[in-house]
């Protein structure tokens, strides 16, 4: 004999289907219908998919915008922590080396820039600083980014070094502004030395 079990509303049914050897000819046992749970102890009403989904969107809506307040210097930080601890070394050097140069240096025109797509930096104002040398032996740079602001007032200066720089090869250090991203600044060469 085959037996079915239906569960309904937290009530058990057993239907019992008949096989060949029921000597009745076959039936089928039905229990009566089962009853709502009693409702009197239940306290509050559950939340309802909707208002629950428009927490969910309005606390998703809020983390967002503390996301994107944060400030430019945080994430410029931020960006630069990810730059090995050697660039940041040659950086502090290149401030060092630059600090009694006169005038553009000995390597500017070995030194220019290049704009970065804002996505790839965190919505940042940085430039590729392409450092090409073209000596015929290993050279580091030092090199002073200066960044200007509309009236062309030098707002930031950022200084980037690269040691060890091949007869021939140029690098793309970063220079990275830690301004806002507004209003646009623009990116010069102030200084390059080579040395």
């Amino acid at each position: 004999m085959a037996v079915a079990v239906l569960a309904t509303a937290g009530t058990l049914t057993l239907t019992a289907c008949g096989g060949g050897n029921n000597n009745n000819g076959g039936g089928t046992t039905v229990s009566p219908r089962p009853t709502p749970p009693a409702t009197g102890s239940f306290t509050g009403t559950p939340p309802s998919p909707l208002s629950s989904a428009a927490s969910s969107a309005v606390a998703s809506a809020r983390a967002s915008a503390s996301a994107a307040a944060s400030s430019a210097s945080a994430r410029a930080d931020a960006f630069e922590a990810s730059v090995s601890a050697e660039a940041e070394r040659a950086n502090q050097e290149a401030h060092q080396r630059l600090a009694n140069v006169q005038g553009r240096g000995n390597a500017a025109s070995d030194v220019s820039l290049s704009g970065i797509p804002r996505a790839q930096v965190n919505d940042l104002q940085a430039a590729h600083v392409n450092i090409h040398n073209s000596t015929g032996k290993t050279a580091n740079f030092a090199v002073q980014v200066d960044f200007r602001d509309p009236d062309g007032k030098v707002v930031e200066t950022r200084y980037v070094g690269a040691q060890n720089v091949r007869p021939g090869q140029t690098v793309h250090p970063y220079a990275i502004s830690h301004q806002p991203p507004q209003p646009i600044l623009k990116p010069e060469v102030a200084k390059a030395e080579r040395y």
